[in-house]
């Protein structure tokens, strides 16, 4: 610690025993673990928390690569992450905080919110980082969101009966007509004289007045459905973006991808349906993740940012395979999925909503070579 940073607190310190002894009050009282490290990951300091939560002794572990406390791809890629930032200056996680997986003594695996400063000492960069065990509060989360995507469910397969009833209600009368016609039909052409010619046209003809009218009646149902109920009001894009990203990983059964958000500070508020709209990045995000299951080190972007056109632009991209479908197949066909037991409705549904908002889904290939999914939302008045 120079004298220059800190003028007061050397000068009150004094000596550098006093500083020690100082630094050891912190590491041991300091209610959440903390792990000092130097740039290239090694470990100068453990506080007493932290040895609890990761279950080492500071005497064991200090000394060496903080990756040993890790999991997954943030093991794997964590001195990267180091050379990348000094190279290049730009902060991902600094400052920030993200939440990532820790690995303990035990080999045990959980979920930690892990937030990191930088100081500069003498010349020498240390990087401290604050860990905190949010198992339970990750499980209370999940309960939460898996009773809200139980309701919602609920709540679409309800409408869906509703639905069903009331085409089921409204189609019988038609079609029972036209199959009594038709058999009338079928019976005056056993005697198929003049008159009887003329009868059985009359019956066609009626038959195929209340096929017409049973058509009317899919296509009104299929267009109250398409068109829906919109509540267009001004939304907080990164709230909508927070829910839906935590939504979409919940019942994930295969590797849980990192989802990187993205998003300019302070971004204006944009003109949309909130639940419709969280529905549709549900479903983006989701279907990416699931594209990942068999992807090295998978990874999920969701970038925000304002167009020329002064519109919020947003996409979503993955480092998947990307899409398998035929020459002549697109993602948003009704009925087509590349997913094993899906319905190939999910992306169709979204190209209707957004269509609703009066823009449109665009398909493309990722620079990663994955899918990428983009589309355009009219800013709030004001914004």
């Amino acid at each position: 610690m120079s004298k220059s940073q800190y003028p007061l607190l050397q000068d009150s310190i004094g000596d550098q025993q006093s500083m020690e002894t100082l630094m050891r009050s912190i590491l041991a009282s300091v209610p959440d673990a903390m792990i000092v490290i130097d740039d290239r990951g090694k470990m100068l300091a453990i506080s007493a928390a932290a040895e609890k939560l990761f279950g080492y002794d500071a005497s064991d572990i200090a000394g060496k690569n903080v990756s040993m406390l890790m999991d997954g791809a943030d093991k794997a890629h964590h001195d990267t992450y180091i050379d990348n930032y000094l190279e290049t200056g730009e902060k991902q996680i600094i400052g920030i905080g993200r939440i990532v997986h820790a690995k303990l003594a035990n080999g045990d695996r959980i979920p930690v919110e892990l937030k990191i400063g930088e100081a500069n000492i003498d010349g020498r960069r240390l990087f401290t980082g604050y860990i905190r065990d949010i198992s339970e509060q990750q499980a209370n989360a999940h309960k939460l969101a898996q009773m809200q995507v139980e309701l919602a469910n609920f709540s679409r397969l309800s409408a869906v009966g509703t639905m069903a009833s009331a085409m089921a209600h409204e189609l019988n009368q038609p079609l029972t007509a036209v199959a009594n016609y038709l058999e009338a039909a079928r019976d005056l052409l056993d005697t198929p004289d003049p008159e009887t010619v003329a009868m059985v046209q009359e019956a066609l003809a009626a038959a195929a007045t209340q096929s017409i009218r049973a058509g009317q009646i899919v296509r009104r149902l299929r267009d109250y459905v398409s068109r829906g109920e919109l509540d267009m009001r001004s939304v907080d894009l990164a709230d909508v973006l927070e829910e839906a990203v935590s939504l979409a990983k919940v019942g994930i059964e295969t590797q849980l991808a990192r989802v990187i958000v993205r998003m300019p500070d302070d971004f204006p508020n944009v003109l949309a349906d909130r639940l419709q709209l969280r529905q549709v990045i549900v479903n983006l995000v989701r279907n990416a993740i699931e594209a990942l299951a068999d992807t090295n080190n998978p990874q999920v972007w969701v970038r925000i940012s304002k167009s020329a056109a002064n519109e919020a632009d947003i996409l979503i991209e993955d480092n998947g395979p990307g899409f398998e479908g035929g020459v002549d197949q697109s993602p948003f066909d009704a009925f087509y999925s590349s997913k094993p037991g899906g319905m190939g409705l999910g992306l169709s549904i979204c190209q209707t909503i957004m269509e609703a908002h009066g823009t449109k889904i665009v398909h493309d290939k990722a620079a990663t070579g994955g899918a990428a999914f983009s589309f355009t939302l009219r800013l709030a008045e004001g914004n």
